[in-house]
């Protein structure tokens, strides 16, 4: 009697979304420019444009069904995440949500979308970074362990780096903070488990963070990844292209993944009228609202589980 045994593919996709806040102010939190009188206006008719914008966002990266896995980055809070699973475009989506509470002085967090049929969480937790002198404090890491619908264990982090502001080198143990979070867990971990750190690191391939997790048995899968429209990074700043987003597996699931690609679909590109070339369309130059998606391409790696 023949047993077939069927593979099974799955999608992630990581985004930053851009200042995905809602309309209320949070009297704990500094969000008071993303209300309805403030410089910026944001007023509810553009938090739902924003909200549905990143669900098409997400919705572009599959040709076929939904993205397994989401990767979120900038994410206010509980109400934008029920939104945009609930009432907006990927309202039939079927997605359920995993996100952090984290001490940022703003509120943004980061948070991962999964479908249920594809991926069922076991235990999640956040890990928090303990700050460093002068150092703001900053997002958690979100932890999740779950089992693929093949059987498959995954352990899967999602971050979001402190930035840049201040200078590179300033600020360089900031991010090596946060990675060295990541790493302890990493290290507790079993020998050969199947492990995703996904995000926005704020660093560049070749940045001490970066180096740092590759030192300790991660691989930058989408160092080489490219769009198919322009886009040699995720991010453009002054007419050059960079990738501030990555995302890292273990050496356990290196040769389960198919693709590694940048989703520079066309809708999400605008003309760079002074640098020449494209550039990802943001929803705000400066405070100056253009109706874009995020400042941000996805990138979307697909994996092959046999």
């Amino acid at each position: 009697m023949l047993t077939l045994i069927l593979a099974s593919w799955l999608t992630l996709v990581e985004l930053n979304c851009e200042n995905l806040f809602d309309c209320q102010h949070d009297t704990l939190k500094q969000d008071t420019e993303w209300l309805p009188a403030s410089v910026r206006k944001w007023t509810p008719a553009r938090y739902w444009r924003k909200v549905n914008s990143i669900g098409q966002v997400i919705l572009s990266c599959q040709d076929e069904g939904v993205p397994d896995l989401v990767a979120l980055v900038e994410v206010e809070n509980d109400s934008c995440l029920h939104d945009l699973t609930r009432r907006s475009l990927l309202r039939h989506a079927g997605y359920e949500y995993l996100m952090t509470q984290s001490p940022d002085v703003r509120g943004i967090d980061v948070a991962l979308l999964y479908q249920p049929m594809s991926f069922r969480p076991l235990c999640c937790d956040y890990l928090e970074v303990e700050p460093l002198k002068d150092m703001r404090p900053t997002r958690d890491v979100l932890y999740v362990q779950g089992e693929t619908s093949g059987g498959d264990t995954l352990h899967i982090f999602v971050v979001h780096a402190p930035s840049r502001y201040g200078g590179e080198r300033p600020t360089r143990p900031n991010r090596l903070q946060v990675m060295q979070r990541i790493v302890s867990v990493v290290n507790q971990l079993p020998p050969h488990a199947k492990i995703l750190v996904a995000g926005d690191f704020n660093d560049y391939a070749d940045s001490p963070s970066i180096q740092f997790l590759q030192q300790h048995g991660l691989h930058n899968v989408t160092r080489d990844a490219r769009g198919t429209h322009g886009a040699l990074g995720t991010y453009r700043y002054e007419g050059e292209w960079e990738s501030i987003d990555h995302v890292l597996i273990s050496q356990s699931l290196r040769t389960n993944v198919q693709q590694a690609f940048i989703n520079d679909a066309p809708f999400l590109l605008e003309d760079d009228k002074k640098y020449g070339g494209v550039k990802p369309l943001r929803t705000f130059v400066g405070y100056r609202y253009q109706r874009g998606f995020s400042d941000h391409l996805p990138l979307v790696v697909r994996f092959l589980f046999p």
